[in-house]
């Protein structure tokens, strides 16, 4: 015997190589939307990294000290710590712009990812028995995710940074009997404390982090427990050289049982097994694929994007506030909510004060991921379901999408408000009761609108199909049945 058989046989007792080859021949449906968890994972991954070469220089604190960095304008004067450690990695750490502007736009990438591969789940109806546990984590993950980029933003402590700051707290403390609690625990006390920046980075750099990590693991590990969905086959696949297929549906493995699969072929309407490419070498070439793409997407948006400019807007000042105060676009919406609620929804509730900022900031918002975790549970399905749903074959449930989509686009909106106001040449009192207006009745009219165009096309191509075509929809009945 070699040495170098003895050496794999040393590992293969100790890490069981053969028996993770089951693992590296598990299928992965060729369908590029299923790619979008993929780039969500890479984002973190360059998040992490990005993260950690940024935390080598940042300074977690609010004292003062004298500045003596690149910018002019700031030569000697006393600034907040935190504030001049992101000026020095700007403009005096050796790419330290470059790597605080891909931490930037990972992030921006990393939520526009995670929204977009929700959005294909629910569209496509992959959120339902026996994958609602999956769905339930990746809103838990979704919504981490945005409290960690909200913990991130603070840090420069700049002007613009410390007053969207200022803004969570008093939604934290308006908290029915436990906001002075979530005040000192979070904020470290009433804002700006010398205890919050040191929290926050806290919360930013380890806890959320872990947090994060830990759900992304669960959510591969019930992905890799229950197989992938996959769209509707147009027909049989026949048994060929290239076709893998992978136990599914009824808890078959992978191995000699794939192997026969893929010999004998697989029926069009047998969700049992998953076809699609092994996960070693065909899908790891994808993903490596995936992987550069992603890298060149964020060093495209670096190199010719520039970011929050915190010399612009100058350390923090509690005598000032900016004339434009608006959140990242992922966190507009909520940002929405606190615009246009309105002061009379303060009120005493057996001894209780629940104030606007309190239903506006956490009530509403709370209320959208709230929806959107029960969701599976209302479009509920008794029988396990491995294949997508086509979004035209389901018009109540992609109404719903479409008009949850709006409703927060029309959220977003009011955001915004001081642009539209300028744009209309008024001011935001003018146009706040139509955004309200707007919240409330855009969106049930596109969701009434698309149920009503789905299920009228869906009704004329009922009656416009052919012998061929009433066989095909016959037999996805038969298999969705």
């Amino acid at each position: 015997m070699s040495r170098l058989q003895r050496a794999y046989e040393f590992v293969d007792d100790r890490l069981d190589i053969e028996g993770a080859q089951s693992f590296l021949g598990k299928a992965f449906p060729a369908e590029d939307s299923f790619l979008l968890g993929e780039v969500a994972l890479i984002c973190f991954l360059v998040l992490v990294l990005t993260g950690t070469f940024l935390g080598f220089f940042f300074e977690p604190s609010t004292s003062e000290v004298e500045y003596e960095g690149s910018i002019a304008e700031y030569q000697g004067e006393e600034l907040p710590e935190a504030y001049v450690s992101v000026l020095n990695i700007t403009y005096d750490v050796p790419f330290g712009m470059l790597i605080r502007r891909i931490h930037h736009w990972a992030a921006h990438l990393f939520v526009a990812s995670m929204a977009l591969h929700m959005l294909r789940v629910f569209f496509t109806g992959a959120y339902r028995n026996p994958r609602e546990p999956n769905w339930l984590v990746g809103t838990g993950l979704a919504g981490t995710s945005m409290f960690a980029a909200y913990t991130g933003y603070a840090l420069p402590f700049d002007e613009f940074a410390s007053t969207a700051v200022g803004i969570g707290y008093n939604v934290a403390i308006s908290v029915p009997l436990i906001g002075d609690m979530l005040g000192q625990i979070v904020f470290g006390g009433e804002f700006p404390s010398s205890a919050t920046i040191p929290r926050f980075f806290f919360l930013h750099v380890f806890v959320l982090p872990l947090v994060i990590a830990g759900l992304i693991a669960v959510h591969m590990a019930i992905l890799v427990r229950q197989k992938h969905t996959e769209d509707r086959r147009d027909g049989d696949v026949p048994g060929r050289r290239g076709v893998h297929a992978d136990g599914g549906g009824e808890g078959t493995a992978g191995g000699g049982d794939a192997a026969r699969t893929a010999i004998d072929g697989v029926d069009r309407d047998d969700d049992s097994v998953v076809v699609g490419l092994p996960a070693f070498p065909n899908q790891a070439a994808v993903s490596a694929v995936v992987f550069f793409l992603t890298l060149a997407t964020l060093s495209l948006l670096a190199g010719f994007l520039p970011v929050h400019n915190i010399a612009e807007y100058g350390p923090n000042d509690p005598a000032s506030t900016p004339s434009l105060i608006m959140p990242d676009w992922f966190l507009m919406w909520g940002y929405g909510f606190l615009k246009l609620t309105p002061s009379w929804m303060s009120f005493d509730l057996l001894g209780i004060h629940v104030s606007s900022e309190f239903v506006g900031g956490l009530v509403l918002p709370g209320l959208v991921f709230g929806a959107v975790a029960v969701w599976p549970f209302l479009d509920y399905e008794s029988e396990p379901t491995h294949f997508t749903a086509d979004p035209f074959e389901r018009p109540r449930q992609t109404a719903v999408g479409i008009a949850g989509v709006v409703f927060i686009m029309v959220a977003s909106i009011a955001g915004m408000d001081v642009i539209v106001a300028d744009l209309l040449e008024t001011n935001t009192a003018a146009i706040k009761p139509y955004l309200t207006a707007a919240l409330l009745l855009v969106p049930t009219v596109a969701g009434a609108v698309t149920y009503l165009v789905i299920d009228r096309t869906g009704d004329d191509g009922a009656d416009g199909h052919d012998e061929s075509t009433d066989e095909a929809v016959s037999d996805d009945g038969g298999e969705r049945g």
